[in-house]
């Protein structure tokens, strides 16, 4: 298994997820109700799938051994950009938690947060794949030694086989198809 390609491959699945999301903050800027269950699934995506179990293999594995291996440009650029992006990541779903809350007690108001959380959301990860799959990724498995590389794969290759054993995978891919029916077609 080729770590860096399946890292590639998720960021397409983020990225429809990123769509469902900025196109479910129109519904509401056009007047709709919000979906609170289409929400809650989309921050379990985002949290689940795009989080735990995506930037968990990157955290873990490849930017550890980018970290530990390619001195002090990849410590910055991983320490200071790519965690950095991870953290604020975080940050946006939380308060887009807290806004969804506040609008479903009826603070009408809150319906800006939720759209800016969101969408903010969709604009910072859109930017991050591109510089992970334009530049990190590249920078990580071009200058970090074959056999540290080939130990990332294998690592990667067993955190796929338990999501796999968990249904991760093929539970994330089918929310994602059924939110994407919904706000995207």
């Amino acid at each position: 298994m080729n770590s860096v390609d399946l890292m590639v491959e998720e960021h397409k699945y983020a990225s429809c997820m990123l769509k469902v999301i900025r196109n479910a903050c129109y519904t509401i800027l056009k007047g709709r109700e919000i979906n609170y269950d289409d929400f809650g699934k989309m921050i379990d995506f985002v949290r689940s799938y795009i989080d735990k179990h995506h930037h968990g293999k990157e955290e873990k594995f490849l930017f550890k051994e980018m970290q530990n291996h390619l001195g002090k440009v990849a410590d910055n650029l991983i320490t200071h950009g790519m965690l950095v992006e991870h953290d604020l990541g975080r940050l946006y779903m939380s308060e887009l938690e807290e806004a969804l809350k506040r609008v479903k007690n009826g603070d009408e108001e809150s319906k800006l947060d939720v759209i800016s959380n969101a969408v903010g959301y969709t604009q910072l990860l859109t930017r991050h794949i591109a510089k992970e799959d334009q530049v990190v990724y590249n920078f990580g498995a071009k200058n970090l030694p074959s056999e540290i590389m080939d130990e990332i794969n294998q690592k990667a290759e067993a955190f796929e086989q338990e999501a796999k054993e968990k249904g991760t995978q093929a539970y994330y891919k089918t929310m994602l198809e059924e939110l994407e029916t919904k706000y995207c077609s």
